[in-house]
């Protein structure tokens, strides 16, 4: 009863400061691949798990197939390349992540020292990646740039990429140093050895379960930095 008047109360102040839901809410925007974009149909993807977690509408521009390094103009625009996922908007957080499909279907992962360097430099601070993190941040949004997921102990398709996935790691989370708005969320602990769960038949992308886990990770970013907020959100969406 008393926690049912607490939420009243906290909802009529809130109304009587003329600030809406939609106004104190942070407003988010995801953009990057098919580790973010997959589930989208059926309501289970990676920001519908962050929508339930801080209880906050999110928008979701991901693409499955999305690269950075992509140069076709109208396939591009309509978001297979990441940059153009972009919106104009004010938003608090910008949550992304890419490079996979670059280095796995742009050079096999295999020789791939070039293309890295393109998307990002040894130190974090050139390349694609980063130039597209600087216009983010200077949009004022917050970025958290979500890394892959892992396969070990398991043999998979994109197994090969494992090296290069740990140093495109290595050099976000470089990146992510740099600047205090910039937060980078490796995954590469998601997975125990050998746990199938976590991926679809494929074994590349995310399972119904592994974007529940990376949402919840991502909303617990956002809530670290953002507690006020969200805990205003938790209170009036329950």
């Amino acid at each position: 009863m008393i926690k049912h008047i607490f939420r009243l109360v906290l909802l009529a102040c809130t109304l009587m400061t003329g600030i809406s839901q939609a106004q104190a809410e942070p407003r988010i925007l995801v953009m990057g691949d098919s580790l973010l974009a997959m589930h989208k149909l059926t309501g289970r993807s990676v920001s519908s798990s962050v929508e339930r977690e801080l209880g906050v509408r999110v928008t979701d521009m991901s693409v499955a197939g999305a690269r950075f390094l992509y140069r076709l103009p109208i396939t591009g625009a309509l978001g297979l390349n990441i940059t153009k996922q972009y919106r104009q908007g004010d938003w608090d957080w910008a949550v992304l992540n890419g490079g996979g499909n670059d280095l796995w279907l742009g050079c096999g992962c295999m020789r791939c020292g070039g293309k890295l360097d393109r998307l990002i430099s040894r130190d974090g601070r050139r390349g694609a990646i980063p130039g597209f993190v600087s216009r983010l941040r200077q949009s004022g949004a917050q970025v958290i740039y979500v890394g892959y997921l892992r396969t070990p102990g398991i043999t998979s398709p994109v197994e090969h990429c494992t090296d290069e996935g740990a140093e495109m790691d290595r050099r976000v989370a470089l990146l992510a140093g740099l600047d205090r708005g910039v937060h980078f969320l490796p995954l590469a602990d998601m997975v125990p050895h050998g746990d199938r769960s976590y991926h679809g038949i494929d074994l590349i992308h995310p399972s119904f379960k592994a974007s529940r886990m990376i949402g919840q990770r991502i909303a617990d970013v956002i809530a670290g930095n953002d507690p006020g907020t969200v805990s205003r959100n938790r209170l009036l969406t329950e």
